[in-house]
Formats: structure tokens, sequence, C-alpha cells
């Protein structure tokens, strides 16, 4: 097992990380009957694909002794109706240009093949933008 997960009431959940004892919650969104004090589950599907992609960066990065330390990305989330779903999830990466054309093109591929990628559905949009500036 993974995680557990416990309804608290109030259309706000725990989450548990049985491994590391981590927890967060998660909060209905604004649009949809919650008080969007939290990550709602939907957030944290967008946040999760770009914690992967940077996390796989991350390993290829280290592996060819790149050095990714202070990437950021934003995220951007975007809701359709009838069935209510994710839509389309914008990624912008600030990464930093020190890294070679070469490597920067090994980085981005690793980045849009990392395994939440692959594991969305595909009718979400993922436009993803990568900005290689100076830190």
């Amino acid at each position: 097992m993974t995680s557990k997960v416990t309804y608290t009431g109030g259309l706000r959940t725990t989450c548990h990380h049985l491994r590391s004892g981590n927890e967060f919650i998660t909060d209905a969104p604004v649009d949809n009957n919650g008080l969007g004090e939290a990550f709602s589950p939907t957030d944290t599907v967008a946040t999760g694909l770009v914690s992967c992609m940077l996390t796989m960066m991350g390993i290829k990065a280290r592996d060819m002794e790149v050095d990714m330390a202070g990437a950021t990305a934003d995220v951007t989330k975007h809701m359709a109706a009838d069935p209510r779903r994710i839509s389309k999830i914008e990624v912008d990466f600030e990464l930093p240009a020190s890294v070679s054309e070469k490597n920067r093109t090994i980085l981005e591929r690793t980045a849009n093949t990392c395994p939440v990628h692959y594991s969305l559905h595909p009718d979400i949009e993922k436009v993803v933008t990568f900005n290689w500036t100076k830190t």
C-alpha cells in the first residue's frame, strides 16, 4: 500500500504517505463547493505532473553532471465541464541557462517522457514551455 486517505468532513481529506509518514490535506476548490484552503485533488494531479518532470530531469542531470538546483516551474490547471475534468495543464519552467543546447534537448525530452505524463489521459492538453534563463 502507498498511502491512506481519510475523508475528514467539510469536503476535505487527509493524505498519509505510509512509508515516510508525511501528510497533506486536500480541499474542494471554491468553484466546486469548497473552501479552497488547500490543494484540490485536481491541483495535486497537475502539480504531480510537474514534480515528476523535474524529478526525472534531476535524475538525468545528475547522470550528466549538470546542476539543476534552483530550477522552478509555474503550473496552471484548467478545468472543463460535462464531465468535470482537467482539460489542460500549462507548465512554464525556469531553468539555468548554463546548460548546453545538447543537454537542454536531452533534459526537455526527459521531462516530456516522465511516468505521470504518460499516465494522464491523452485528452488532457499539456502545454510545456522551457525557459533557459540566467540565475
